[in-house]
């Protein structure tokens, strides 16, 4: 199963401001439906009325708040643009050009392969990465995760993480699956216990999941999903993890 995300162009009738006028962390996101939400294409540009938009899909969404959620980052590029930058392991290349794939014209050329050392191992670690064209309206994402510079769980994110696939990206990039015991944890990585039961919290509202907060030490907060609310959730997600390189991750390896 693979996505075809679909975006046309449109002509803007209202004037951007901060994200909250094109929809971007309305209560409508609750909605079993919800309007279509938009990106500006140009930037640079304080007046975007009569330019043309890119229509964020209810997929492109999904995908966009789990990848947020997870291993995706904003880098700030202005007063009011920002960027999407994404980086994954060597083998993970495939999952991240289906990301690329989902915004293909927030995204233009190829993911570069990189290199890093780890500052105690000395290990060289490999990986992929990929920038997006910076816009307002992923500034006013930004606005949201990164009030103080730094990444955090928003307290509105029960409004916000409303769809399984966003779920199923958070945990795509964050989860893991023990085999043994047949449970799972979703890494929230360094966040504040306030933080992580208002992530708890959403996960249990919207997708009716039920998980225990564990404190991992140096890897952070986690999300603790027992066996049978480990079922649960692959249920849930299954359909959306639509990679083979995942299988792993819901106990599906032949």
């Amino acid at each position: 199963m693979s996505y075809c995300l679909s975006h046309t162009y449109s002509t803007a009738r209202t004037a951007y401001n901060g994200g909250a006028k094109a929809g971007l962390f309305s209560s409508a996101s609750r909605r079993t439906s919800f309007r279509a939400l938009v990106i500006p294409w140009e930037v640079g540009n304080d007046s975007i009325e009569n330019m043309q938009k890119i229509n964020l899909t209810r997929n492109q969404k999904a995908i966009l708040v789990g990848t947020l959620l997870g291993d995706g980052s904003l880098q700030k590029t202005g007063a009011k643009n920002a960027r999407l930058r994404l980086e994954h392991g060597a083998k993970q290349k495939e999952y991240l050009l289906w990301k690329m794939q989902a915004f293909s014209h927030l995204f233009q050329g190829r993911p570069t392969r990189l290199s890093r050392v780890h500052p105690k191992s000395g290990a060289t670690y490999e990986y992929w990465r990929a920038q997006s064209n910076a816009t307002p309206a992923l500034g006013a994402w930004r606005v949201l995760l990164y009030p103080d510079g730094k990444k955090r769980i928003p307290e509105n994110l029960t409004e916000i993480l409303t769809e399984p696939l966003g779920l199923a990206v958070w945990y795509m990039d964050d989860g893991y699956y023990y085999p043994k015991d047949k449970n799972s944890y979703l890494y929230l990585g360094t966040v504040s216990k306030d933080e992580a039961e208002i992530a708890r919290s959403a996960v249990e509202h919207n997708f009716h999941l039920v998980s225990r907060i564990y404190d991992k030490k140096k890897k952070g907060f986690a999300l603790y999903f027992s066996p049978s609310e480990t079922k649960k959730m692959h249920d849930l997600i299954r359909r959306y993890v639509v990679l083979p390189l995942f299988a792993y991750k819901l106990g599906d390896i032949p």
